[in-house]
């Protein structure tokens, strides 16, 4: 879980992602779209990448990915995301840790 808070705090948003995974594909363009540029940490790019699934899978990430953070702090993975970004908490979120600036 060390390397998951050592990665999840190099950036105001983190996105561990699975290349081949499309619900991550649509987290991450949600962010790029509106002006953020997360880190993005590919699992399955990663030689230890299994390691980091069963870590994020301890913290309540089911699954593994997409699981984005945002201030150094676990949002959640996709349901959640979207959630935040429906009732506009997400924009709040990302104000407040530097990662939008409007």
């Amino acid at each position: 879980m060390d390397r998951v808070a050592t990665i999840s705090s190099q950036r105001a948003v983190v996105i561990f992602s699975k290349s081949t995974c499309c619900m991550c594909h649509a987290i991450k363009r949600l962010f790029y779209e509106q002006g953020v540029s997360p880190l993005i940490h590919e699992l399955d790019e990663d030689s230890r990448g299994k390691e980091l699934e069963s870590a994020l899978m301890k913290l309540g990430c089911s699954p593994a990915a997409p699981a984005v953070f945002v201030g150094g702090k676990l949002v959640g993975s996709a349901n959640t995301v979207m959630t935040l970004q429906l009732n506009g908490a997400l924009k709040m979120m990302l104000k407040d840790a530097g990662a939008l600036w409007l």
